[in-house]
């Protein structure tokens, strides 16, 4: 069965949402994690006025299974049972209702819970997009997407993108903000131009530490010009409401919504922005185990790279000896060995310094097995090829990551006046 005639037999069973759809008063503490205060996306402020502010506009929107209230119901159908319904809904990596696996997306097709027509806008470039909005008829651009906090996960790029396509079309532009879900704080490289790529376009940090309402005025104010020949018309940024820059997800009190299948709870999050750079070496990054991102090994590792790891004493994480057998991507029905990164206090974790500790390490304790993959995609994640070139002469995880200190402190003061929250 193909994902469309998937979701057209799972709409079967599942009446069109016709419930209020204000949203639900902050909750504190919720599956998300521990927080007390509660933050309130920005989704939740138009639905509780019952999406009046796009009454009389043709709107289109870009969301996937994280653009969802605090009751968990989609904005989507939350839209459609108050009566305000989008033209068209567009969806990136993944897909809009979210069935596709990585480097997958839905094709185009019509939603058969709401009936409102699908554009799959993985891949394409800002052009091509162009050309989907006005095929849409839309005049305005909705984005409604919960990001991971790192330079490489595509979403963010999917923002870009469809701004790029909106100033080709002359739309407005409104984004939902949501929290970030690893901080506020950017940590790690900056891409350089050179490496540009569909996991990092523009030249932003590895953990760029921004909201996506901050990015999208970060690329309207400094890329679009270049790119795009001019700037939005129009770019709204619906706030987010008692969310602080040193916040976690846990802080929140928000249910967390994988934004992908292989980020199954904010912990993986947390680690992502580090241990994702194991897509550019011969391991597993843990694609096709219930631990993506937090399990790491290939076959050959044996116990000393766990207590070589551990020796590091870094902060915020402990690596327990693991063995296991990934059932898709690398190493399929193999038996690796290797780490499972345990967290143990996440507001001291690192998790770019501890995944350069563990590539160093890695190659340190087995030279035999750690290799990067023959195609250089690590240089696409860290943003060049210093970090491979670094490695590979044997620098210390100190020389590595002070390389990047002057590149950060820049990328930090360019964004500071792009910053909503404090």
């Amino acid at each position: 069965m193909d994902r469309r005639n998937f979701l057209m037999a799972s709409a079967m069973a599942a009446p069109l949402v016709t419930t209020g759809a204000a949203a639900a008063e902050p909750r504190g503490a919720g599956p998300g994690g521990g927080g007390q205060r509660g933050t309130t996306p920005g989704a939740d402020t138009l639905a509780a006025a019952r999406w009046a502010k796009f009454r009389g506009r043709k709107v289109g929107v870009l969301t996937n299974p994280t653009g969802v209230l605090r009751d968990e119901t989609h904005i989507i159908d939350s839209m459609v049972a108050a009566g305000v319904r989008p033209t068209a809904v567009f969806g990136p990596e993944h897909g809009f209702r979210g069935t596709a696996q990585a480097g997958g997306s839905e094709g185009n097709y019509l939603d058969p819970r709401t009936q409102v027509p699908v554009f799959d806008t993985y891949t394409l470039t800002a052009a091509r997009i162009a050309d989907q909005f006005t095929r849409a008829g839309i005049d305005l651009l909705v984005f409604d997407i919960a990001d991971a906090g790192a330079r490489f996960y595509t979403y963010i790029w999917s923002l870009y993108n469809a701004m790029h396509a909106a100033v080709l079309t002359g739309i407005d532009v409104v984004v939902l903000d949501r929290p970030n879900p690893v901080g506020g704080r950017p940590y790690g490289p900056v891409l350089d131009p050179a490496f540009s790529s569909g996991v990092g376009k523009k030249p932003i940090a590895q953990q760029h530490g921004m909201t996506m309402g901050e990015l999208a005025r970060l690329y309207d104010g400094e890329f679009l010009q270049a790119d795009a020949g001019g700037r939005l018309r129009s770019l709204e940024v619906v706030k987010l409401k008692g969310w602080r820059r040193d916040d976690l997800f846990s802080d929140t009190g928000l249910p967390w919504i994988m934004p992908s299948p292989n980020v199954p709870t904010s912990e993986t999050a947390l680690l992502y922005p580090g241990t994702c750079l194991f897509e550019g070496t011969v391991f597993s990054e843990g694609r096709g185990t219930t631990r993506p991102f937090e399990i790491i090994g290939a076959p050959g590792v044996d116990w000393r790279w766990a207590e070589a790891l551990n020796r590091a004493k870094l902060p915020g994480v402990r690596f327990r000896e693991a063995y296991f057998v990934p059932t898709f991507n690398k190493w399929v029905n193999q038996t690796c060995g290797g780490v499972q990164v345990h967290i143990t206090d996440e507001r001291r974790l690192q998790a770019i310094r501890t995944a350069v500790t563990m590539l160093v390490t890695a190659k340190q304790v087995h030279p035999d097995v750690f290799a990067w993959r023959s195609d250089n995609y690590i240089d696409k994640l860290s943003g060049s090829a210093r970090l491979r070139t670094m490695v590979d002469a044997g620098a210390s995880v100190e020389q590595v990551t002070d390389a990047w200190r002057e590149e950060l402190a820049a990328f930090a003061k360019l964004r500071e006046k792009y910053l909503i929250y404090r």
